[in-house]
C-alpha cells in the first residue's frame, strides 16, 4: 500500500530549503553568527561531518578578517536524527524540520573598526521521493562596535557533476549545451490521491464484511423503517445517518492529523521505531482476528453515546447512533483505519488522510442508505453467521502479511538484516498457503463453525490466495515482482539473485558520450543521479536492472549517467554566468548540476530525458516511478523519434 507518488508533472526547480544569517553582539568584543535553515515540509536537511562515500554533508566555514577568532564548535539548535542506511552502509543523519546553527567569536581588542565576516554554507535538500542537486549559499555580514546589521546576499551555487577538466564557459557555448523547450510533458506517476481514494474504499467494504458490521445494516435500517410511519422520512433519516458515518469517521480521520501535525505523521511514517510498535499493533490486531481475544473499547462509551441516542431525538439522535457504531465496530475497524492513516500520512499534508477516511466512510456508509431507499433488499442479504468469522480470520491474515511491511521499514532503518527479500517473500508465501488452506476447510480456528463442504465463493478465494503464493516463488531467486514491489524489500536485500537485468556501459561525461551517440548513431539517455539520492538506487534496482529496461539501453541508447554530488574537484576550477551572477564551479558534481539547471531548468533528482545527436530531446522528461511499463512505453516513444529525424 505503500504510495509511489508523483514527483512533478513537469521539470522545474525546487528550492526546499532557505537560509538566513544574521550577527547578534554579545559584548564589545564578541558576538554570535546565527544562520537559521527553514526546510519545508516533508524535506530534510542532511547532518554535518556524515562519513564519505554517502550524501553529501552540511558544512558551515568561515572566512574572517584579521583579529577575529572563532571561539568553539558550530552549535545546532537541536540532534538530528540519526540512523544507519542501508542504501549506502553507512550511519547517516539529518534534520526533518527547521533548524538554527549558532557559532560564537571573539573580536581583538585592537580592532576599532565593524569587521566583515563571510559565511558560506554547503548543503542539499532531500525527501523521500527525490533530492535536490547540493547547493552553496554565502552571507557577507558586519560584526563589532557600531556595526549596521547588514542584509545577508542570497547567491546559491548550486552544486553539479562531473567535469575531465574542460573550461565550462566555453563548452557551454555549444549547441549541445544550449537550453531545451519540451514539446510536451510526460508525467508517468501514480495518483496519490486516487491510490488512497481506492485503499480506503476498499477497507471500508473490508469492514462492511466483519462481525462488528454486517449485523448492524437490518438493525439499523428496520429502526429506521418502524421508527416512522413516512418512508420518506425514513429514507432522509437514513441518508442523515450514513452522512453522519462519513462527517464522524472524515473528522477523525483529521482530528489525528491535526493532532500531530500533518508533517510529523509523515515523519512517523518512515521512523523505524513508529513502525516497530505499529507491526507489534498489526500482528496484536491479527491474532485477534484468530480469535485469541477480543479487542473492544470500553462498554461505558458506546452505552453512555448509546443512551444520549434515545434521550434526544431528530438529526442529534441520528449523530449519536452513528457514533454508537464507530464505537461498537472499533475492534474490526480499528486496524484498517490505523493502516489506512499510517499510509495516508506518507502523502505529508492533511489532505491524504482527508481522503481516506472519506472514502473508508464512504464506503460504510453507502449499505445502510442503499438499504433503506429498497428495503427489498434486506430479504435478500446473507444472514449473519459463521461466514462473517471467516470474514475475520482472512483479515487477520492479511493484517499478518501488511505487518511485515512495517517491520521491513525498520530493519532497513536500523540495518539488522533479519528480514531480507527472499525472507520476507517466504514468509508471505507461507502466509497465502496457509490462508488457502484455511478457506478450503483444511484449517480450523476455536470460533469456526464446521461445515462439510466448500462454498463456490470460499472456493474462488482459495485459488486466488494459493495462485498468489505460487506468483511470489520466483521472487526468492530475484523476479522483480512487479505488482508488490511496493510492499517487498528492494532488490538490492537480495542474497542470491538469478534475475540480473540488462547490463549496459554508461558514460559519466555528457561531452564523451554526446560524442560517442554521434558517431555511432544511437539517442542519449540522460540520467541525473547522486551518491545520495535513495530513490536514484531504488529506479536503479527496480527499472533498470530488468531485463526489459535493460536489453532497451543496451541495444538502442547511449547511456550518460551524471552524479550531481560528485566531489572530485575539478583540474581547473570554471566560471560561468548564471541568473546574472558569476559563479565558480569547483567540483565535477558542480558542473553537471549546472548544466541540468541551465540546460533542462531542473535540479532534482533523479531526473530522465532522452536527447537527439544535437542535444534536442525526443521526448518529454520522466522521473522517480518504479512502473517498469510505463518506462519502456517512454524508451520506445523516444527510439520511435530519433527514427523520423
Amino acid at each position: 500500500m505503500v504510495s509511489l507518488v508523483a514527483v512533478l508533472a513537469k521539470a522545474q526547480m525546487l528550492d526546499p530549503i532557505h537560509w538566513n544569517a544574521n550577527v547578534e553582539m554579545v559584548s564589545e568584543n564578541s558576538g554570535v553568527i546565527n544562520l537559521d535553515a527553514e526546510v519545508d515540509n516533508g524535506w530534510h536537511l542532511y547532518g554535518l561531518n556524515l562519513p564519505d562515500g554517502g550524501p553529501i554533508s552540511t558544512s558551515i566555514s568561515f572566512t574572517l578578517p584579521e583579529g577575529v577568532i572563532l571561539d568553539g564548535d558550530i552549535e545546532p539548535s537541536e540532534k538530528p536524527i540519526e540512523k544507519f542506511d542501508k542504501i549506502f552502509e553507512l550511519p547517516l543523519s539529518w534534520w526533518g524540520s527547521n533548524v538554527s546553527f549558532k557559532q560564537k567569536f571573539n573580536i581583538g581588542a585592537d580592532v576599532t573598526q565593524p569587521v566583515n565576516i563571510s559565511v558560506s554554507v554547503r548543503f542539499q535538500g532531500c525527501n523521500d521521493e527525490t533530492c535536490v542537486a547540493p547547493k552553496t549559499e554565502t552571507f557577507d555580514l558586519t560584526a563589532g562596535s557600531n556595526a549596521v546589521p547588514s542584509e545577508p546576499e542570497s547567491p546559491a551555487v548550486p552544486a553539479v557533476k562531473q567535469d575531465k577538466g574542460d573550461n565550462v564557459a566555453s563548452v557551454a557555448s555549444g549547441s549541445l549545451w544550449q537550453p531545451v523547450v519540451f514539446d510536451k510533458e510526460v508525467k508517468i506517476s501514480n495518483n496519490g490521491w486516487g491510490s488512497i481514494f481506492i485503499w480506503g474504499f476498499l477497507g471500508g467494504l473490508l469492514a462492511l464484511l466483519t462481525p462488528c458490521v454486517w449485523p448492524m445494516i437490518p438493525m439499523t435500517v428496520s429502526f429506521f423503517l418502524k421508527k416512522t410511519s413516512s418512508r420518506s422520512k425514513a429514507i432522509r433519516d437514513a441518508l442523515t445517518y450514513g452522512v453522519s458515518i462519513v462527517v464522524i469517521y472524515l473528522v477523525l480521520g483529521l482530528a489525528i492529523t491535526l493532532l500531530f501535525g500533518a508533517s510529523k505523521l509523515n515523519d512517523l511514517a518512515t521512523n523505524a521505531l513508529f513502525n516497530m510498535l505499529f507491526f507489534v499493533l498489526l500482528l496484536v490486531f491479527a491474532v485477534s482476528f484468530f480469535g485469541a481475544f477480543n479487542i473492544t473499547l470500553p462498554s461505558s462509551w458506546s452505552n453512555s453515546v448509546d443512551s444520549k441516542a434515545e434521550k434526544t431525538s431528530g438529526l442529534l439522535s441520528i449523530f449519536f447512533m452513528a457514533f454508537t457504531l464507530a464505537l461498537v465496530s472499533f475492534s474490526c475497524t480499528g486496524p484498517i483505519i490505523g493502516t489506512l492513516l499510517v499510509e495516508a500520512a506518507s502523502m505529508g499534508n492533511i489532505t491524504g488522510p482527508a481522503i481516506g477516511m472519506g472514502a473508508f466512510a464512504l464506503a460504510l456508509a453507502l449499505p445502510f442508505t442503499l438499504f433503506a431507499i429498497f428495503p427489498s433488499w434486506l430479504k435478500e442479504m446473507p444472514r449473519s453467521g459463521g461466514w462473517l468469522n471467516s470474514v475475520k480470520v482472512v483479515l487477520g491474515f492479511l493484517e499478518l502479511a501488511l505487518s511485515l511491511k512495517f517491520l521491513s521499514v525498520a530493519d532497513l532503518a536500523y540495518g539488522w538484516g533479519i528480514l531480507d527479500r527472499e525472507v520476507f517473500i517466504s514468509l508471505w508465501i507461507v502466509m497465502f498457503v496457509l490462508l488457502g488452506m484455511y478457506l478450503l476447510g483444511k484449517i480450523n480456528f476455536s470460533h469456526d463453525t464446521p461445515s462439510e463442504h466448500v462454498s463456490i465463493v470460499r472456493f474462488f478465494l482459495a485459488m486466488v490466495s494459493l495462485s498468489f503464493a505460487v506468483y511470489l516463488v520466483p521472487g526468492l531467486w530475484g523476479a522483480p515482482l512487479k505488482s508488490v514491489s511496493a510492499f517487498v524489500p528492494p532488490l538490492y536485500t537480495q542474497d542470491f539473485n538469478l534475475y540480473e537485468g540488462g547490463k549496459f556501459e554508461e558514460f559519466d561525461d555528457y561531452d564523451e558520450g554526446m560524442a560517442y551517440a554521434e558517431a555511432n548513431h544511437r539517442p542519449v539517455l540522460i540520467d541525473f543521479s547522486g551518491y545520495g539520492c535513495v530513490n536514484c538506487r531504488k529506479m536503479e534496482g527496480a527499472v533498470f536492472d530488468t531485463d526489459e529496461v535493460g536489453d532497451i539501453i543496451k541495444k538502442n541508447f547511449v547511456l550518460v549517467k551524471l552524479m550531481v554530488d560528485d566531489k572530485t574537484k575539478l583540474a581547473q576550477p570554471m566560471e560561468v554566468t548564471e541568473n546574472g551572477k558569476k559563479i565558480k564551479l569547483n567540483t565535477v558534481g558542480e558542473k553537471w548540476s549546472y548544466l541540468q539547471r541551465m540546460k533542462f531548468k531542473a535540479n532534482t533528482q533523479p531526473y530522465y530525458v532522452m536527447l537527439d545527436n544535437e542535444g534536442k530531446p525526443l521526448d518529454g522528461p520522466t522521473y522517480y516511478d518504479e512502473n517498469v511499463e510505463k518506462f519502456v512505453n517512454w524508451l520506445e516513444t523516444g527510439i520511435e523519434n530519433y527514427k523520423k529525424k
